[in-house]
C-alpha cells in the first residue's frame, strides 16, 4: 500500500453550517460535498446525477452562491454556510418558490427539481427581477427531462415576479 493510499483513507474534521444548523464530521478528503451531505447528513434531496457537474441536479447554496457539490470536496466547504432544497421550508410551510412549482405544474419526476430550486433561490436573493431570457440562461446549467422546462420557467417567473402562471407560453 502506497502512502497516497494510506493518506486518503485519513479523515479530516468538517465543520459547517447546514440549513442554518451547525454540523460537525468527518471527511476522508477526496469524499465530495455531495457525498457528505447525503451520506453523513443524511439530507437526501440534494440528487446526484452525472457526477460531473453537467446536469445540475446536486445544486446547494454555497454562502449564498449555487455550486455543484458533486465537483467539491466536503473539506473545502469547511466554515462555509450550505443550504440544501431540505432548508427552503420555514415553519413547516414550503417556500414560495415549491409551492409555484406545484401550482405551475413545474415538476415530474423530481429528480431535478432539488437543483433548480437551489439556483432559482440564488437568483431570487438577488433583488433583482430576471427577464424570461435570464431565466432561461439559469436553467441552461439544469438538465431535465420530463417537463420541457415550460412550468419551471412559469413557477420562477410567479415567485420573481408579479404575474400569473400563463400556460402555453414560451
Amino acid at each position: 500500500m502506497s502512502n497516497l493510499s494510506v493518506q486518503d483513507k485519513e479523515k479530516v474534521k468538517v465543520s459547517l453550517s447546514v440549513n442554518g444548523r451547525g454540523v460537525e464530521g468527518e471527511a476522508e478528503p477526496r469524499k465530495l460535498l455531495s457525498d457528505f451531505i447525503r451520506d453523513d447528513l443524511s439530507l437526501t434531496g440534494t440528487h446526484v446525477g452525472c457526477e460531473h457537474g453537467v446536469c445540475g441536479s446536486c445544486t446547494v447554496l454555497y454562502n449564498g452562491k449555487a455550486v455543484r457539490s458533486c465537483l467539491m470536496f466536503a473539506v473545502q466547504a469547511n466554515g462555509a454556510e450550505i443550504q440544501t432544497v431540505e432548508g427552503l421550508a420555514e415553519d413547516g410551510e414550503q417556500h414560495p418558490l415549491q409551492q409555484s412549482f406545484t401550482e405551475c405544474h413545474g415538476l415530474q419526476c423530481g429528480f431535478c427539481t432539488p437543483g433548480i430550486l437551489m439556483s432559482s433561490v440564488e437568483m431570487l436573493n438577488s433583488g433583482e427581477e430576471p427577464t424570461r431570457q435570464e431565466i432561461k440562461e439559469m436553467l441552461s446549467g439544469h438538465l431535465c427531462r420530463c417537463t420541457g422546462y415550460t412550468g419551471i420557467i412559469e413557477a420562477i417567473e410567479k415567485v420573481c415576479k408579479p404575474n400569473e402562471c400563463k400556460e402555453g407560453e414560451n
